[in-house]
């Protein structure tokens, strides 16, 4: 009898450990969670449709089956539960002067949570003035997770999946034919790019307020 308990106990252990270690290993940081959305973007089909649209607040999003470059970034961070659009409407609210100079001065600027976070100018405005330490000097190196942005016009995501034969890291970014994974050479073009975690620093905060 007791060598079937015994045996049992082992069985059991066995099997917790198996499922423990199933459960540890499909447990994803924020940036996993994060860059495993982009890539999957680039599995989609997605029309290329800037067309002004309402949508909801918060957590509001375009049809699935449309984007533009901004809607890949906002929805690979919104998958780890970091949404843009808050984030950037509230800012817009309180910043109308920074955000929009030209119509501030004309009187007309206002805030508007269908498409201020979906502008590649008003991601970078918000970026640079709440995260300018986010922001990489070119010379350094591009990792998975870097936002790219092309002047005030274009942006995407770097992966952790390499080009083959470089040390270059795969972009998703949809420039018009929907996500795409591609090559994009870094010296090529005029490029900013921002290492942006605001998980971390939500982490920071609360770790500081603990102690």
């Amino acid at each position: 009898m007791k060598r079937y308990t015994l045996l049992f106990s082992i069985v059991s252990l066995t099997a917790f450990a198996q499922t423990s270690k199933q459960s540890i290993s499909t447990v994803q940081t924020k940036q996993g969670q994060i860059l495993s959305h982009a890539e999957w973007q680039a599995t989609q089909d997605v029309t290329y449709d800037g067309s002004y649209r309402l949508i909801d607040y918060p957590n509001g999003d375009v049809p699935a089956n449309i984007g533009v470059c901004t809607d890949v970034v906002v929805r690979a961070y919104r998958a780890a539960d970091i949404d843009m659009q808050v984030l950037i409407h509230e800012d817009v609210q309180n910043n109308l002067q920074y955000y929009y100079p030209i119509y501030y001065n004309r009187g007309t600027a206002k805030a508007d949570p269908n498409i201020d976070h979906r502008r590649v100018h008003i991601i970078r405005k918000f970026l640079n003035k709440n995260y300018p330490e986010s922001k990489i000097n070119n010379s350094a190196p591009y990792l998975p997770g870097d936002i790219i942005v092309w002047g005030n016009w274009h942006i995407g995501i770097l992966i952790d999946e390499k080009v083959e034969g470089t040390d270059r890291y795969y972009a998703v970014h949809n420039i018009g034919a929907g996500p795409q994974k591609e090559d994009v050479y870094y010296d090529e073009h005029d490029l900013d790019h921002y290492r942006w975690k605001p998980y971390e620093v939500a982490t920071n905060d609360a770790s500081k307020l603990n102690k």
